[in-house]
């Protein structure tokens, strides 16, 4: 069984950056790829970012496309997600979860497990 783990959420003010950490407990051998979502209280999680385990493709939601950046290192089983230039609607609790399948696409479906998730608040 996988387990992830995401850390370095936090608080920083607009136009900040942090990066936040998701470790998987185990080998990925069966991973394709791992995404970043975020949600809000009261609304749909959504999508932020993808990468491909094998090639390292990545794959971004347009509202953070320029700002954001995801990353992996196989060899620490580790995905990272890198965001700049924040903005207070960036606030949010945010999920990395992982998919086997080859056809995957953004919807949560397609992903079989989930981290517990990290607090991001971005003050204005």
């Amino acid at each position: 069984q996988v387990q992830l783990v995401e850390s370095g959420g936090g608080l920083v003010q607009a136009g900040g950056s942090l990066r936040l950490s998701c470790a998987a407990s185990a080998r990925t051998f069966s991973t394709t790829a791992i995404s970043w979502f975020r949600q809000v209280p009261g609304k749909e999680r959504e999508f932020v970012a993808c990468i491909t385990w094998s090639s390292g493709s990545t794959d971004y939601a347009d509202s953070v496309k320029g700002r954001f950046s995801i990353s992996r290192d196989n060899a620490k089983n580790t995905v990272y997600l890198t965001m700049n230039s924040l903005k207070p609607e960036d606030t949010a609790v945010y999920f990395c979860a992982r998919t086997t399948s080859s056809t995957f696409g953004r919807a949560q479906h397609w992903y079989d497990y989930w981290g517990q998730g990290t607090q991001v608040t971005i003050s204005s």
